[in-house]
Parts: C-alpha cells; sequence; structure tokens
C-alpha cells in the first residue's frame, strides 16, 4: 500500500470502527453491566472475529458473495434477527448478582468473534475496505496487512466505548437507573440496524 492508501485505510478502519454500532453498543452495555475487565474476552473476540472476516473477504470470499448474493442477505437477516434477540435480552436484564446464572454472564470470546459473520456493519466495513483499498489482484501479504492494520485500530476504538461504560458504573448503581440505562442501550442497538438494513 502507498503512504496515502495507508492513510486513506487508517481513517476508515478508525471512523467505521469508533462509530455507534452494535458491537460498540454491546461492550458499552458490557462495561456498565460487567466491567472493563470482564469485558475483555468479548472486546478481542470483537476484533479479532472481525480481522479474521477482512482477512477470508481480501482472500476470495467476496467472490462467493457476489456469485451467490442469496448467502449474504440470508446473514444479514439472520444478524438483524440475532440483534433483535441480543436487544430484548438487553431490554429485560437486571443488575448483575453474585449469583447470577451464565445467562447474565458478559459474552465470551468465540461468541463475540462468530457474531461478526452476522453482524450487517462488519460486513459492510469487510467488504468496503477490501474493494476500496486493496487492488483487484492483491496478493495474499496485501491482505494480511490490511487485516492487521484494520484489527490494531479496532481494538482501541471498540475499547474506548467498553472503558466508558465501565467508567458509568458509578453512575448507574441504582436497579432503576441500570434498567433504564439497558432499556436505551437495546433501542440504540435495534435502530443501529436501520441504516445497515435499508
Amino acid at each position: 500500500m502507498t503512504p496515502n492508501t495507508l492513510l486513506a485505510a487508517s481513517l476508515f478502519a478508525v471512523v467505521s470502527s469508533i462509530t455507534p454500532g452494535p458491537n460498540n453498543m454491546m461492550i458499552l452495555a458490557s462495561g456498565v453491566n460487567f466491567g472493563f475487565a470482564r469485558s475483555l474476552r468479548h472486546l478481542f473476540g470483537i476484533t479479532l472475529g472481525f480481522g479474521l472476516m477482512v482477512l477470508l473477504v481480501g482472500l476470495g470470499l467476496h467472490t462467493v458473495l457476489d456469485r451467490w448474493p442469496v448467502i449474504y442477505s440470508t446473514m444479514r437477516w439472520a444478524g438483524a434477527a440475532y440483534l433483535l434477540w441480543l436487544a430484548w435480552k438487553l431490554a429485560n436484564a437486571g443488575p448483575p448478582s453474585a449469583t447470577a446464572s451464565r445467562a447474565t454472564q458478559p459474552m465470551g470470546f468465540f461468541a463475540a468473534a462468530a457474531f461478526q459473520w452476522v453482524n450487517p456493519k462488519a460486513w459492510v466495513m469487510a467488504v468496503t475496505a477490501i474493494s476500496t483499498f486493496l487492488p483487484a489482484q492483491a496478493q495474499p501479504p496485501h491482505v494480511f496487512a490490511l487485516a492487521a492494520l484494520f484489527m490494531a485500530l479496532n481494538l482501541p476504538c471498540v475499547a474506548t466505548w467498553g472503558a466508558f461504560g465501565s467508567a458509568m458504573r458509578r453512575v448507574l448503581q441504582e436497579p432503576k437507573k441500570l434498567r433504564l440505562f439497558n432499556m436505551l442501550m437495546a433501542l440504540a442497538l435495534v435502530g443501529s440496524l436501520i441504516p445497515m438494513l435499508t
């Protein structure tokens, strides 16, 4: 990549990673409900899962999606359904307690990594990155470099949302305030789907 392309790709990675979307809404809510340290597996799952997506799209997965667009549409709608289910769970979540069940634990590494494959915003970001910043006949080292760049810049951007959520825990100690916050985050999660599905 030329220096200009590298700069443009870096700006795209930062802007697309730090703006609101399903990952950021979920890591913000996780930071509030569970704290930053307990949300780290979720955070690393997002970053590595998305980096793998960029890598595989760049190595040719996008051609499969171009050939069979029904696969992309199916994943997009499956992702929307999953996000609605997560929003419903979040809206109905109570305050975490010492005796909380596994259902009230933060999202784990593998679940967060797998979520990228049904996350409409992640697909838009990955396909846009590959089609915009790599030449048509890009070699694997270039694809690896772009995926590494996205992971390196995605991690601090998403971590900012988790850290902000963790800092808000003090303000949201009361169950009523936490419940209101969770409902607002559920609505934001649903709202993040609108531009991606229309």
